[in-house]
């Protein structure tokens, strides 16, 4: 997280996004699903995709985000779980970076909550730090 914010630090503008029921959006292979099985008045019951909760849901989620953005992480872009920040040292940089992470979340079907999305701000939050 520190080394995150210091790379952070020194760029502007920023845009912020925020995941959209995050870890639902992986899906759980078919072998595994019999790992996640739970039983309810109403039936046994297996999940199809991460829920929120599960052992180890937030190492696997993580793990996934780098695993999209492997080759643009630090560079062009911060990712904190489902947080996402992307940066640039000028708007048009910033502009031409933030493209790139949407086609990104297109080609991947990773779906962001553009209601908390903050998009070309000079300051933001980032897991509870300002950041400028």
């Amino acid at each position: 997280m520190d080394d995150m914010l210091v790379r952070l630090a020194a760029r502007s503008p920023y845009c912020f996004f925020d995941g959209y029921l995050g870890y639902i959006q992986v899906p759980i292979a078919p072998d595994d699903q019999k790992n996640t099985t739970f039983t309810c008045p109403f039936g046994t019951y297996a999940f199809r995709r991460i829920p929120f909760g599960l052992c180890n849901a937030h190492a696997t989620f993580q793990r996934c985000m780098m695993s999209i953005f492997s080759d643009i992480i630090t560079k062009i872009m911060e990712v904190f779980i489902d947080n996402f920040t992307v940066h640039g040292d000028s708007f048009d940089e910033c502009l031409h970076h933030l493209t790139l992470v949407l086609k990104r979340c297109i080609e991947t079907d990773l779906v962001r909550n553009f209601e908390k999305c903050h998009f070309m701000v000079k300051h933001g939050v980032v897991q509870s730090h300002v950041v400028s």
